[in-house]
């Protein structure tokens, strides 16, 4: 049912959604719509369609459009699209079909967001992302867990998981990919640790990025529940880069160094939610996963290229012993957006967010229903 329709791959594509933290299972999305087509325009709901139809905000919708318009397989970030998806609306940017995953999606009365386009035969599914929404980020923020990090990564990628299931092996080599989504892009690093210190090659770049690869700009951090204050600093970053012809590496620390660091039950998205949201960001080149929170000349001496400056967020540099080449990124739009800033905003409003949990739990049951009736 709603088969690719013939020539669509010369198609401009359809996409919208809330996209409330910007998380790799929207990213999915988008890059199996930009793979079906030839440009991809995302709508993005405004703030209080979203809290009529399914309950309150986390991000705000200019945090939102920034974080759709930083993804690398949008072709044009579109505010204000509205909850059910209209003919007329998505006529208006030349847009001949609507791509979704195989689950529904309904209003605040259990309609069908895109039953009309579906019956204009204009409908096309694509697989959603498993075991991650917002519904479920915002569950571990309410819930304190942290039965979703992953254990350390050390001196060997043999029995971590994260290295030896084919599922995510295929998922660090999808979000790797361009901007068409299908070809090779970013590279992905695995940094182990130990008396041997090595850099492991995970994925391997694009000839374009390998050449990048001479001058590399590297800035490293948990990049956790990835935001606007990451994009936005990552963006400028890119922008310093690309005048040096050089590439945007970014150090990812693992699940057991973010949590040894800021306690409770950070960091609330693990290493593989993580890296993929970093690596579906247009302004990265390459990804060091278990990167060491301390950078060392040692370190970068692994790398494939020399590392021209290290970049963070504060004015004194997080690694003292490469603190000659020192960046500070600078203040800039979203720089006093943080993810604890994030976590206060959802316990600042619990209630409001636990109602949100309890009423996805409704129209859960109830879109099952409505997808068993599709399917029959």
């Amino acid at each position: 049912m709603y088969e690719r329709p013939a020539g669509i791959e010369n198609s401009r594509i359809w996409i919208d959604g809330c996209f409330d933290f910007a998380h790799h299972g929207h990213a999915g999305a988008m890059l199996q719509a930009r793979q079906i087509g030839r440009e991809l325009f995302v709508g993005v709901h405004s703030d209080e369609e979203i809290l009529h139809h399914k309950g309150p905000v986390v991000m705000h919708l200019d945090e939102r459009l920034a974080a759709v318009a930083a993804c690398k397989w949008s072709t044009q970030a579109v505010p204000d699209a509205p909850y059910v998806t209209a003919p007329w609306f998505i006529d208006k940017y030349g847009c001949q079909y609507v791509v979704h995953g195989d689950d529904i999606t309904t209003d605040a009365n259990g309609e069908d967001c895109y039953q009309e386009m579906k019956d204009l035969g204009r409908f096309v599914v694509v697989k959603r992302t498993p075991n991650i929404s917002t519904t479920d980020l915002v569950g571990r923020m309410l819930l304190m867990s942290k039965e979703h990090h992953f254990q350390p990564i050390k001196e060997s990628l043999t029995g971590h998981p994260l290295f030896t299931k084919q599922e995510y092996l295929d998922q660090f080599t999808t979000y790797a990919s361009d901007a068409s989504g299908l070809r090779p892009g970013s590279g992905v690093y695995v940094h182990l640790g130990g008396k041997q210190e090595s850099l492991h090659e995970l994925v391997a770049p694009s000839d374009a990025t390998k050449q990048l690869y001479d001058t590399v700009f590297y800035i490293d951090g948990t990049f956790d529940v990835f935001h606007p204050g990451h994009i936005e600093a990552l963006r400028v970053v890119k922008e310093r880069a690309a005048a040096a012809g050089a590439a945007v590496v970014v150090g990812l620390y693992d699940d057991w160094v973010s949590n040894h660091t800021k306690g409770l039950n950070y960091p609330i998205m693990n290493l593989l939610e993580r890296s993929l949201c970093v690596l579906q960001c247009r302004y990265v080149d390459g990804v060091i996963l278990g990167a060491p929170s301390s950078a060392t000349p040692e370190f970068f001496a692994l790398f494939p290229g020399k590392v021209a400056h290290v970049f963070s967020g504060s004015a004194e540099s997080p690694h003292p012993a490469v603190a000659a080449i020192s960046v500070p990124i600078g203040p800039h739009k979203y720089d006093n957006i943080n993810t604890s800033f994030i976590v206060t905003r959802v316990l600042d409003n619990r209630a409001a967010y636990e109602e949100r949990q309890r009423r996805k739990g409704w129209k859960a049951s109830h879109e099952a229903q409505l997808k068993d009736q599709d399917a029959s």
